[in-house]
């Protein structure tokens, strides 16, 4: 029969499927495979239907030969079949697809039934690899028998063939190997094993290929034979399409280790199925340990898309926001838009009511460990506490109100985990702000002068041991109508109204004297004032006025790009009236005022040290205090 050629729009569509649609070669065989697959459920479907002939499901599979001496890969299945004019419509004229027409009228008959097919094109993938395709295929309803033989844009050429048996079979005589590619490996069981276990696993029929085994020689203990066994390559049912009651935690485990690279069991299983304006399944898993490359740049996001049981895309981040980033596992669903690769997801309506679903569930499940199972969710914020408290900050805060409660500090009180609904629910009625503490460590913290006044007024503090927890509030601002209060700001406001009277009465008395130690210290601090955050242990303290607190200010000097020039807190030098210190700097000032400036410059400087702030020059504070001793 005479070589046809394809239409003009056709060649072009050929040319950009070699070359520039597909980025990966290897989705050749899932393309094949997916069709195979169509194949096999059109012929169930019709003997279902139609009556022509009755066919058991257990006899439908697909099959994979390898012949390395003729260079050729072959994939046959004794599904459907096609007529010539199928061949003509479906391969001739590429882009349409006889799947896509199947399930339009799957659809009009309400059947559940599923096709993998979405796109005519997906054969012509297989010229990727191919220098030659060979198509031999007879209809169920065609007693003759056709081929369809091409090498690509030069055309195709349809036969009449001899081939007893219903169904497709397909031979790739594939291209010479290259320095950079190796086409001859899609000829080697280790590959076409890779293959179905990447794509096609889950193909719902049977996947055989002839393997080599060796088995031990009965004749010599020592030596083992070559036999060739047919082996079915795919486990054809997905974990995840089984009924959450007949699966054990084991299988759960087993399949996120091997499918996620973990030794670890995961944390938490979601086993889930949703119904309704979009459909899918869903199998996530939240891991028991951060990744070790968590948050390297290396890191991608674990979600696998998968569409009727084939797998699609892998680390798709469309799927999941980022402040959950660390969920993975798979997704199976039938309504996505792909687009004519299936590597690349359209960004429609459909990604949106997913991506909400899953969002949706994830937040439950959070939900309910945080409420039901809390030690489990203190050791799952441990690990991913960072991601939540980025969803809180990022994009101005438009995530914090569904993001704030899942956050945990620990706190003054027994030093456990707190939420922030927990330290709110249990504040004192007169309380009027969350305070909270910026530490290195918990003890970094307790150790801070004015601690010990608020262990006094029975307050609880919550202990920042995340540098950027300060961050992370200030963008939250107010919880529950209480603002967040930061021990070491200026404006904390501890007093009674009799211990307020009694510092403002001591203030004005020493006024010139505080004024006078304001002037020796200069741009150092903005005041000098008698504190009310102190307790009689403690003599002087550096607090910050409205701005930059002191918190920040060391966070953003270690900020590799400020260079240290980073934004400075306006500081307040707080002196305690109560610590002999005071009367000390009273008697300086009225008998020796010049040496004053000396107490001033070693006080600021203890205060800062108390802070954890660094000094100008820690070698000239050491020798003041020593002459400061020596006249003592």
């Amino acid at each position: 029969m005479a070589k046809k050629q394809f239409k003009a729009e056709s060649r072009r569509l050929l040319d950009l499927m070699i070359n520039s649609i597909y980025t990966n070669q290897e989705i050749f065989l899932r393309e094949i495979i997916s069709n195979a697959s169509d194949a096999l459920d059109k012929r169930y479907y019709l003997s279902l239907t139609e009556g022509s002939e009755k066919i058991s499901r257990d006899t439908l599979k697909i099959t994979i030969e390898r012949h390395a001496d003729t260079r050729q890969l072959v994939i046959e299945d004794n599904g459907v079949g096609m007529t010539e004019e199928e061949l003509e419509n479906n391969l001739g004229t590429i882009a349409r697809s006889g799947s896509a027409e199947f399930r339009e009228q799957l659809e009009k008959a309400n059947d559940n039934t599923d096709i993998i097919g979405q796109f005519g094109v997906g054969f012509y993938s297989a010229f990727m690899v191919a220098r030659r395709i060979l198509v031999e295929t007879r209809s169920v309803k065609d007693n003759t028998a056709h081929s369809w033989t091409s090498s690509g844009e030069d055309g195709y050429v349809i036969s009449e063939i001899d081939k007893p048996e219903v169904g497709t079979r397909i031979t790739l005589d594939l291209k010479d190997d290259t320095d950079d590619i190796h086409y001859s490996d899609y000829l080697e069981e280790y590959k076409i094993r890779d293959l179905i276990r990447k794509y096609s696993d889950y193909v719902r029929y049977p996947i055989e290929m002839s393997v080599t085994k060796h088995i031990p020689d009965p004749t010599d203990e020592n030596k083992t034979i070559d036999t060739e066994e047919v082996e079915t390559l795919n486990s054809m049912i997905p974990l995840w399409k089984k009924k959450k009651s007949d699966i054990k935690e084991e299988e759960y485990n087993e399949f996120y280790k091997s499918k996620f690279n973990d030794w670890e069991d995961p944390q938490k299983v979601i086993h889930y199925n949703v119904e309704g304006n979009i459909s899918y399944t869903a199998l996530l898993y939240i891991p028991s340990r951060t990744p070790y490359n968590f948050y390297s740049s290396d890191y991608r996001q674990g979600i696998q898309l998968y569409s009727h049981n084939v797998f699609i895309m892998d680390n798709v981040k469309d799927l999941v926001p980022d402040y959950y980033r660390f969920v993975q596992g798979v997704i199976d669903c039938d309504d996505l838009s792909l687009n004519i690769s299936r590597e690349i997801l359209q960004q429609n309506r459909q990604v949106q009511l997913l991506s909400r679903s899953i969002e949706k569930k994830i937040h439950s499940t959070l939900e309910d460990m945080l409420k039901n199972d809390r030690e489990n969710y203190e050791k799952f914020f441990e690990n991913f506490a960072w991601d939540l408290k980025f969803g809180v900050y990022n994009n101005y805060g438009a995530n914090k109100e569904k993001l704030q409660d899942f956050l945990l500090f620990k706190s003054s009180k027994e030093g456990k985990y707190v939420t922030l609904k927990e330290y709110v629910e249990r504040m004192g009625k007169d309380q009027k702000a969350i305070y909270y503490a910026v530490g290195k460590s918990v003890e970094e913290i307790e150790r801070k002068p004015v601690m010990e006044k608020l262990r006094e007024k029975d307050i609880e503090v919550l202990y920042f041991l995340d540098e950027r927890d300060e961050f992370v509030t200030g963008m939250i601002n107010t919880y529950a109508e209480k603002q967040f209060q930061s021990i070491s700001a200026g404006n904390l406001d501890l007093e009674s109204d009799d211990e307020k009277k009694n510092r403002e009465e001591k203030a004005e008395a020493n006024k010139d004297m505080l004024e006078a130690i304001k002037t020796d210290l200069g741009d150092k601090v903005s005041e000098v004032r008698i504190s009310s955050r102190l307790s009689d242990n403690d003599p002087v303290c550096i607090s910050a006025a409205e701005g930059v607190s002191l918190e920040m200010e060391k966070y953003l000097a270690n900020d590799p790009l400020s260079n240290g020039r980073g934004p400075k807190a306006s500081k307040i030098l707080e002196i305690n009236a109560n610590h002999p210190i005071f009367a000390k700097l009273q008697s300086v000032y009225s008998e020796n005022p010049d040496l004053l400036k000396d107490y001033a410059d070693v006080l600021f400087n203890q205060a800062m040290l108390i802070q954890g702030l660094p000094i100008e020059d820690p070698a000239a504070y050491a020798r003041k205090i020593a002459e400061l001793l020596v006249k003592a």
